[in-house]
């Protein structure tokens, strides 16, 4: 028990103002990366590099010098491996810096009249037949597309929206981008999904909307011509068929509930 006391007394007189700073960056950091890398599969390469660290350990222990010599050679390669493996993660993490949500410096009364246009607009163009994609905006940017389209600043309007994708407007094709709770731009073009696995009978809508939300965190409404059905797409992932009633929970989820995680985003569209 002295032991232990004089250990901790040592640990502490030395211990510096600096030295807690230090430890709770690098707790924040760690914390944030294993935040980035939930649900993603990330998280099983970092396993099986967990597991090639230990065996080199063990076979340094027992001097098995082929297996410890093959094993150090790699891990002296691990940074260049790992940037190589995670790329795509890499990028997603660096895109978070720097955060845009969708709602700034709104009341939630208004919040919930963004919303409310933007399902009014979607149910009116499903009625009338009238295909439309509309993107929300969450924490990644979405400048470089807004770029490439037809420069907005208007105030959420389901009027204006529904406008807009009428097949005589000048602006119809593309998408619409929302950022910040306002209408941005649009004419915006997207990125097509490479998935091979995807439906056939999908349009381009459908799947530039699969391919935003394969490289971003936003929400994307697809609103179709053909089938006059509602869909929203976020993580890759789509969900078909959508009522007002149905529309209107989901959006009030992904963007009212704070710290929404991968698993509870995933449980939204299943």
């Amino acid at each position: 028990m002295t032991d232990i006391i004089n250990l901790l007394s040592n640990i502490f007189r030395d211990f510096r103002w600096q030295d807690a700073i230090d430890f709770f960056i690098m707790f924040y950091l760690i914390y944030r990366i294993l935040l980035l890398i939930k649900g993603t599969r990330a998280v099983q390469m970092l396993t099986g590099i967990g597991f090639i660290i230990i065996a080199a350990l063990v076979s340094k222990k027992l001097e098995l010098s082929v297996l410890n010599w093959v094993l150090d050679k790699f891990i002296i390669h691990i940074v260049l491996v790992f940037i190589i493996l995670f790329q795509d993660d890499i990028r997603r993490a660096l895109t978070h810096v720097g955060r845009n949500p969708f709602f700034s410096g709104l009341s939630s009364v208004e919040e919930t009249q963004v919303i409310d246009e933007i399902v009014k607009a979607c149910v009116s163009l499903s009625q009338k037949k009238i295909g439309a994609l509309i993107v929300l905006e969450r924490q990644m940017g979405l400048t470089n597309y807004i770029e490439v389209g037809h420069k907005i600043d208007s105030q959420v309007n389901s009027e204006l929206i529904i406008s807009i994708f009428l097949p005589y407007s000048p602006i119809h094709d593309g998408a619409l981008i929302l950022q910040k709770g306002r209408i941005t731009a649009a004419g915006c073009f997207l990125p097509l999904t490479v998935d091979p696995t995807i439906k056939k009978t999908l349009g381009t809508r459908h799947r530039a909307a699969l391919g935003l939300t394969e490289e971003t965190d936003a929400v994307v409404l697809v609103v179709s011509e053909e089938e006059a059905e509602i869909s929203l797409v976020v993580g890759g992932k789509m969900r078909q068929g959508l009522d007002a009633a149905t529309l209107r929970k989901l959006l009030i989820n992904l963007f009212k509930i704070k710290n929404l995680n991968a698993e509870e985003e995933e449980g939204v569209l299943t």
